[in-house]
């Protein structure tokens, strides 16, 4: 009986142990769980951090290309409102009479070169004549009745008005009917 008592003893010794690992291997695993979990909740953390990241800089990129064409536009614009009296000139040259062709050959060319160099820059003339009259883009020196046209027509043009993108950079002066 001694034997069969120590056999028993030794077996719910062994079986303890046995127990008593797999505590032991059931607390590392939930530690190792536990670790994991952490991991993986810090890299969702840092998962969402540079997605927010890369958002802000395209809403970065936007702002500055933005910014940029806006810029150049100003500047662009700035710059084309004092050349503009030039083209003025130009056009009111190629008007008056004069007994050489050529010369005013020469100077329609060269008034064409410059419109080139404008619309290359993004430069528009603004329409006016035969179109409604806007504030926006005419300023009106003048008032007349003329029965063939519509009301608030443009009938003549006295100066031509320029925009570039969205941006005035000079009215048109024109004579509005009606």
């Amino acid at each position: 009986m001694d034997n069969e008592n120590e056999s028993i003893k030794n077996e719910e010794m062994q079986s303890n142990n046995i127990i008593e690992e797999n505590k032991q291997e059931k607390s590392e695993l939930d530690i190792l769980k536990e670790k994991v979990n952490e991991q993986k909740q810090e890299i969702d953390e840092k998962d969402d951090r540079i997605k927010r990241l890369m958002a802000e800089f395209e809403n970065f990129k936007k702002r500055s290309d933005k910014e940029r064409t806006g810029m150049y536009n100003s500047v662009m614009g700035d710059v084309i409102i004092k050349l503009l009296p030039v083209l003025d000139n130009l056009e009111k040259a190629v008007g008056s009479v004069v007994q050489d062709e050529q010369y005013k050959n020469g100077i329609e060319l060269v008034i064409k070169q410059f419109k080139d160099v404008l619309a290359s820059n993004g430069v528009v003339e603004i329409e006016a004549v035969g179109k409604p009259f806007d504030p926006t883009y005419h300023e009106a020196v003048s008032l007349i009745e003329d029965s063939t046209l519509g009301t608030k027509i443009v009938k003549e043009e006295y100066r031509k008005g320029y925009m570039i993108g969205d941006r005035v950079l000079r009215h048109s002066l024109v004579v509005v009917a009606n």
